[in-house]
């Protein structure tokens, strides 16, 4: 009982970034639908971008050290704050991606979507999605 009234004490940074330069965000670099950003936000940005909507959970341990190294792992691979400072062809290749794991069921991740049903998307959510990204792509192709 000791140690795990002691590991409260850990309390990472949280996920939280006030001030970031929004001409880079997703949303702006695409015209993004309303319905598709608003998808997005509810299923992808909580472990996807700079800013992370932190439950009452969040705040025992060891629940916010699991959320940390996903929020950590989420970043790293796709960070939707900082898409437009990616290149255009890691930009396509990164849509690419997210319809492959969209459609494979593989984001979001099952720990995610079992406390988070908001999260979980729809056969309706994702056609929206997807059908975004091949016009997406479409024209980014066109364009090159």
């Amino acid at each position: 009982m000791i140690l795990f009234l002691l590991i409260q004490l850990y309390q990472p940074a949280r996920n939280i970034n006030f001030g970031q330069d929004i001409t880079v965000n997703f949303t702006k670099v695409y015209n993004v639908p309303k319905n598709v950003k608003t998808i997005l936000c509810t299923s992808c940005y909580d472990c996807h971008s700079n800013n992370t909507n932190y439950p009452l959970y969040s705040y025992i341990q060891p629940a916010r050290f699991f959320m940390e190294r996903h929020i950590k792992e989420g970043k790293e691979n796709l960070n939707f704050n900082e898409w437009g400072s990616y290149s255009s062809r890691k930009q396509n290749n990164k849509l690419n991606r997210i319809a492959k794991q969209i459609k494979s069921d593989e984001m979001p991740l099952k720990s995610y979507t079992f406390i988070h049903k908001k999260a979980i998307l729809t056969d309706t959510q994702k056609k929206e999605v997807l059908d975004w990204i091949n016009k997406t792509e479409d024209s980014i192709s066109s364009q090159n």
